[in-house]
């Protein structure tokens, strides 16, 4: 299993021989205004893709697990195959999904099988309060087959009892989850934190966790190196991976 961290949740995952793109944020660093009510008004992406586009446009299936901009933007709509095989998590996501002229769209709510890759979905909590209520329905995806680690993409989700459940339902070797602590200018954050990871932690010890979800969005303001700095004070370094953009994990 090989996992390359694109750029904010945007991930090139390939395995058992077959190459899924997760959550396409292809635009050009600046192409979308900053997300309202934020502490900065930086133009999102932050910063530019990696790799060439065109490198990441014939995947063997696509998975969006959610509408949000920053997973599933406009420079993705146009530049994908409009044939790719692209998968969402329920059926109001690929009804918008279709109006954007995508013909092979499918539900991964019940789960599915590309060839002998199984692919579950969970849930998740896209914040609490008011404003996870506005943040509205997330999901996770977990990947699994006899010859390649489990995988679980908690997906745009702080720790809550939907990603205990995942874990142990799953039992994954590999945990991907979406940090930053995303947050506006009241309430808390939307995506994981510090206090987030280390609860990540406690329920799967043995699982690797990758951090994405880093420095590419105007309200993300956890950075690397500040979570890298946590991790080496609770001396949780050798758990954890945070892969720059472009770079490739193998497992």
């Amino acid at each position: 299993m090989n996992i390359q961290q694109i750029r904010n949740a945007t991930l090139v995952l390939t395995y058992a021989n077959q190459v899924f793109l997760i959550d396409p944020f292809l635009g050009e660093k600046g192409s979308l205004p900053p997300f309202d009510h934020t502490p900065n008004t930086h133009r999102n992406p932050l910063v530019d893709l990696p790799v060439d586009v065109s490198t990441l446009l014939d995947p063997d299936a696509v998975f969006v697990t959610h509408l949000h901009a920053d997973h599933f933007d406009d420079a993705a709509k146009q530049l994908l195959p409009k044939a790719v095989p692209l998968y969402a998590q329920n059926a109001t996501d690929v009804s918008v999904i279709q109006e954007a002229g995508f013909t092979d769209v499918q539900s991964f709510d019940q789960g599915v099988t590309l060839r002998d890759v199984k692919v579950y979905r969970t849930n998740g909590q896209h914040g609490v309060g008011e404003i996870g209520q506005r943040m509205g329905h997330v999901s996770g995806l977990v990947f699994t087959h006899p010859d390649e680690p489990t995988l679980y993409i908690a997906g745009d989700t702080i720790w809550c009892d939907d990603v205990d459940s995942a874990i142990d339902t799953y039992a994954p070797d590999v945990i991907v989850v979406n940090s930053g602590a995303a947050q506006f200018l009241t309430g808390e954050p939307i995506t994981m934190s510090e206090r987030d990871l280390l609860a990540v932690h406690k329920a799967a010890a043995e699982a690797t966790i990758v951090v994405s979800h880093l420095e590419a969005v105007n309200h993300c303001l956890l950075r690397r190196d500040m979570i890298a700095d946590f991790l080496a004070a609770n001396h949780l370094s050798a758990h954890f991976l945070i892969p720059d953009d472009g770079e490739t994990l193998s497992f």
